[in-house]
C-alpha cells in the first residue's frame, strides 16, 4: 500500500503505548527473594506489551501477528480495534484469531468496499460471483461447497439487491430456480420467467415443499439403484437437475395466525423445510433462506434449520439477537462487525467463508431492471418440475 513504511514504523513505533492505554500489555510479578528473615521485593511492576511480529504488507494495507499473553483473549483486541486504527492512521484495524493464542490485525488504507471492483471467478456449476471481499477477492457463492445459506438483513440493507444478484449469476446455468416469497410475491416476482415455480403464500408454500421432498425421495432411490452417494456420481442422462430454493422473508413461514390451521401450516413448512437442508446437499436440492428477522421466538424449528445452513450472511439487521441467530454459534467476533454495519453501508455484509473463518463482504449492485432482463433472457432454460406443477395443479383444484 502507498504509505507502508511509514505506516509500518508508526506501528512499531506506537505499540507500547497502545497496548498499555488499552489494558493489552499485562504487568510482571516482581521477583522476591528471602535473606534470613527478610523478603526482599524486586523492581517495581512493569507493564510487559505482547509480542509483535514485523508488519507485513498485504494489497489493501498490512497484517501484524500478536502472541497473546496467558489469560487474554482476542475480544480485549475487538475493543482496542479503534484506538488501533487512530493510532496508526488507517482506515480500519479488523481483529481474527487464526488459532489459540494468535490475534492477526489487520490494518487496512483505505476502504475497500466502499467502491468494489467487480472481480472475477471461475464460472462452475451452482457458483455465483456474489460481489467483493474485504480482503480484494472475489465473493462468491458456491452451493457445492456450501450447499445451504441463511441471509439476514434489514429492510434497505442490501439483502433484495443480493438475492437479484444470485438469480441473475444462476439464471443461465441448467438449474431450477424455486421462488417461496410470502409477501404476496413483491420480491421473486419480478423474476418469475426464470423460476420453475413461485409460491406467494404459506398454503402454497406447503404444497411446493412437499412435493420437492416426494422428488428428494425418487433421487435417493436413483442413487441406491446406481449404487451412488450422491446425484454428481450418476450418469448424466441420468442425473436429476439441481434446484435451488430461494425463500424471502423466512418469519412468514413460521408465525402463525393463532388458528389451527395456520399453525398446522407453520409446522408443516419447518418440518419440511429442515428435512431439505437435512438430506438435500447430496441429491442436488439447496436452500438459500432470507429474512429480516431471524430468531428463536420464530419457534425451535428456527433453530433446528440454522444448524444445517453452513453458509451464514448477515446484513445490517434492527435487533442484536438476529446477529446472534444468524452468525454468534459460528464466531462471537463476527457479531460485533456486523452490529457496526451503518444505515450508509447498503450491501455490506459479514459472510462466512468455506474454510471456516468470516469476513467483511459487499455484494455488487444490479439494478432490478437488469436482473428482470436477465432473468427474462434466459427464460427458455427454465426447467420443468412435474411434481411441483402437479401439487399446485392440486391445491388450485381444492380451492375451487
Amino acid at each position: 500500500m502507498t504509505g507502508y513504511p511509514a505506516t509500518a514504523l508508526r506501528v512499531l513505533a506506537t505499540w507500547r503505548r497502545v497496548a498499555m492505554l488499552n489494558d493489552l500489555a499485562v504487568s510482571r510479578r516482581p521477583p522476591r527473594g528471602l535473606v534470613g528473615d527478610l523478603v526482599v521485593k524486586g523492581d517495581p511492576l512493569r507493564p510487559v506489551a505482547p509480542r509483535l511480529s514485523f508488519p507485513r504488507a498485504t494489497r489493501m494495507g498490512l497484517t501484524v501477528i500478536v502472541r497473546l499473553h496467558a489469560g487474554q483473549t482476542p475480544a480485549t483486541y475487538m475493543k482496542a480495534a479503534d484506538a488501533l486504527t487512530h493510532a496508526w492512521k488507517v482506515h480500519a484495524v479488523r481483529v481474527t484469531s487464526p488459532e489459540r493464542g494468535i490475534v492477526l490485525l489487520t490494518a487496512t488504507a483505505s476502504d475497500p468496499l466502499a467502491r468494489p471492483g467487480l472481480a472475477t471467478a471461475p464460472a462452475a456449476l451452482l457458483s455465483a460471483l456474489i460481489g467483493a471481499l474485504e480482503s480484494g477477492g472475489a465473493w462468491v457463492m458456491d452451493l457445492r461447497t456450501v450447499p445451504h445459506w441463511l441471509i439476514a438483513g434489514a429492510t434497505r440493507s442490501g439483502k433484495s439487491t443480493l438475492l437479484a444478484r444470485l438469480i441473475t449469476q444462476l439464471a443461465p446455468q441448467p438449474v431450477a430456480l424455486v421462488g417461496i416469497d410470502c409477501k404476496g410475491g413483491m420480491e421473486l416476482g419480478l423474476f418469475s420467467s426464470r423460476l420453475s415455480a413461485l409460491t406467494t403464500c404459506r398454503r402454497e408454500a406447503v404444497a411446493v415443499l412437499a412435493a420437492l421432498v416426494v422428488d428428494m425421495q425418487g433421487r435417493m432411490a436413483a442413487c441406491r439403484s446406481a449404487g451412488a452417494r450422491s446425484i454428481w456420481e450418476l450418469p448424466d442422462l441420468l442425473r436429476p437437475v439441481p434446484v435451488v430454493v430461494i425463500v424471502d422473508e423466512l418469519a412468514e413461514l413460521y408465525l402463525s395466525d393463532g388458528t389451527r390451521e395456520g399453525k398446522a401450516e407453520a409446522d408443516q413448512c419447518s418440518t419440511l423445510l429442515l428435512r431439505l437442508a437435512q438430506l438435500g446437499a447430496a441429491l442436488g436440492m439447496h436452500l438459500v433462506v432470507a429474512g429480516q428477522r431471524v430468531g428463536s421466538d420464530l419457534g425451535p424449528g428456527v433453530t433446528a434449520l440454522r444448524a444445517q445452513l453452513g453458509g451464514r450472511i448477515c446484513h445490517r439487521v434492527n435487533d442484536p439477537g438476529t446477529a446472534e441467530m444468524t452468525i454468534g454459534d459460528l464466531n462471537k467476533d463476527a457479531v460485533a462487525v456486523a452490529q457496526s454495519i451503518t444505515a450508509q453501508e447498503q450491501g455490506v455484509a459479514v459472510c462466512t467463508g468455506p474454510d471456516g473463518g468470516w469476513g467483511r463482504a459487499r455484494s455488487h449492485l444490479t439494478p432490478t431492471e437488469e436482473a428482470v432482463t436477465t432473468a427474462m433472457k434466459y427464460a427458455a432454460m427454465t426447467p420443468e418440475l412435474p411434481a411441483i406443477d402437479r401439487a399446485l395443479a392440486a391445491l388450485e383444484g381444492d380451492g375451487k
